[in-house]
């Protein structure tokens, strides 16, 4: 039954339709249909307002690594808001939980990073990196090295800044972006974008070519930092190619262009370890975090530095005097609480080891169910993290066009078997919680399996599509 709202006798979704600009979602169509309340949740499911049950392969937005409904991070977020709820870090002020989360977070990554800024989004954190790259080379005498390369379909967060990094046309139109001095390379996306027999060593080569050519091109004394993720996310769950970056960081650290590993969804276990800088062996000299820090029970991000970018910073103060950057909420005491019990919990319960090895069966039971399906071109993930690109042609390796909305429809197809899955463009993407099980996984995959049936059936009625 659907909620009612006593005081205004209007249900929760007309109050919803009444209210709320909702992000990426289609605002004439959503005033037609209205949202999904969800009210509930526990381990990998959720339950909405109508007492319906869903398994939720997407972790939220790839963010929920420890699962819903644990007590123990209520109560860790309690305790601390009954000793002080708030407090800043602006002026050399600080909090407990925050100095203790940052302690613990330069455990866990790479040695040479030195310090942790905390912001409340990967699109913050991701800005705040723009601009201490920036900072860094006024404070090095080379004020001209300000351009930010990205990569298409890498996604980097919705701000101006973070958005003009982001490399989705989608993100880009009707925004008046990218910023100047914002510019993009080719993704790593090898069924897409490799020539005819190119191997993934030599498409990674290539594309490093492509980059050290860009660089070139607009001047090395112009170019300030690379950012990429690990495994590139709301572009479609692009995993990288062989050598790719190891190629890459070789031509970054020939131009001396700083390295900008966006950790936001690979951070915190999901992909079988710790980050994905710790999987493809990066060196990066700046790393974000955001979601799995907190497992989303409250908004968190980080940026974090290495040594060497701490060195200038820390040399140049006396002349530049404060570093005149920060958020209120940055460092939130409640939010601090919740990362620390994160990491608690994640390390407890072998968290990142359970998510290589169920990652495992979860990626070979993928390529088993599915690899051979008709309306599959390519399966592909690491860890807990995958996705199933639908093609309209499969031995000819063409794509469903844009009118055939591919996207939406098989969205709309999973969320009636009870699954939340996210469609980016053709591709089905997945990032349960690390909690997940091998029964959780199997059901999950039936259903997919189910809505895929149901999509076939229909593209075939409706004349879009029949079979090779």
């Amino acid at each position: 039954m659907t909620s009612i709202d006593n005081t205004r006798n209007i249900s929760l979704e007309e109050m919803d339709k009444q209210s709320l600009l909702h992000p990426y979602t289609s605002i004439v169509d959503h005033l037609d249909q209205g949202p999904v309340v969800i009210t509930k949740g526990h381990g990998a499911r959720v339950t909405d307002n109508q007492g319906r049950d869903y398994l939720d392969a997407m972790g939220g937005l790839w963010c929920v690594n420890i699962g819903y409904g644990r007590q123990e991070m209520v109560d860790a977020i309690t305790a601390q808001a009954e000793k002080i709820a708030y407090y800043h870090l602006f002026f050399s002020m600080a909090n407990e939980p925050a100095i203790r989360l940052a302690d613990k977070v330069l455990q866990l990554v790479p040695n040479h990073m030195s310090k942790v800024f905390f912001c409340n989004s990967g699109s913050e954190a991701n800005d705040t990196q723009v601009k201490i790259a920036w900072y860094y080379n006024n404070l090095r005498g080379k004020p001209e090295k300000k351009k930010i390369i990205s990569r298409k379909l890498g996604y980097h967060g919705v701000t101006a800044v973070a958005a003009s990094m982001t490399g989705l046309p989608r993100n880009h139109q009707s925004f008046n972006l990218p910023l100047d001095g914002f510019l993009h390379v080719s993704p790593p996306h090898h069924y897409w974008y490799a020539k005819n027999e190119e191997t993934e060593i030599e498409f990674s080569k290539r594309l490093a070519e492509e980059l050290d050519a860009l660089i070139q091109r607009e001047g090395p004394d112009t170019v300030a930092a690379f950012i990429a993720e690990p495994v590139m996310g709301a572009g479609g769950v692009i995993t990288p190619p062989e050598g790719y970056f190891l190629e890459i960081q070789k031509v970054l650290k020939k131009h001396d262009v700083l390295f900008i590993a966006d950790e936001v969804i690979c951070g915190f276990g999901r992909l079988g370890t710790m980050f994905g800088t710790d999987l493809y062996q990066l060196e990066p000299d700046m790393m974000s975090i955001a979601k799995g820090l907190t497992s989303a029970y409250v908004p968190m991000s980080a940026a974090i530095i290495s040594e060497k970018v701490w060195n200038v910073l820390k040399s140049g103060s006396p002349d530049t005097g404060p570093f005149a950057h920060g958020y209120t909420y940055g460092g939130h005491p409640l939010a601090a609480a919740a990362g620390l019990k994160t990491i608690e919990i994640m390390e407890r319960e072998n968290l990142v080891d359970k998510a290589h090895k169920i990652g495992g069966y979860f990626q070979r039971k993928l390529r088993a169910k599915f690899a051979n399906h008709p309306l599959v071109g390519e399966v592909r993930g690491v860890g807990l993290i995958a996705g199933i690109e639908l093609v309209a042609n499969k031995a000819e390796k063409i794509p469903f066009e844009p009118s055939v909305q591919i996207g939406p429809q098989v969205t709309q197809l999973l969320l009636d078997e009870g699954l939340i899955n996210r469609a980016i463009m053709n591709t089905i993407a997945f990032s349960p919680p690390l909690v997940v099980t091998e029964s959780d996984i199997d059901e999950m995959l039936e259903r997919c399996s189910r809505a895929l049936e149901k999509l076939t059936d229909k593209l075939v009625h409706e004349g879009m599509w029949k079979a090779a």
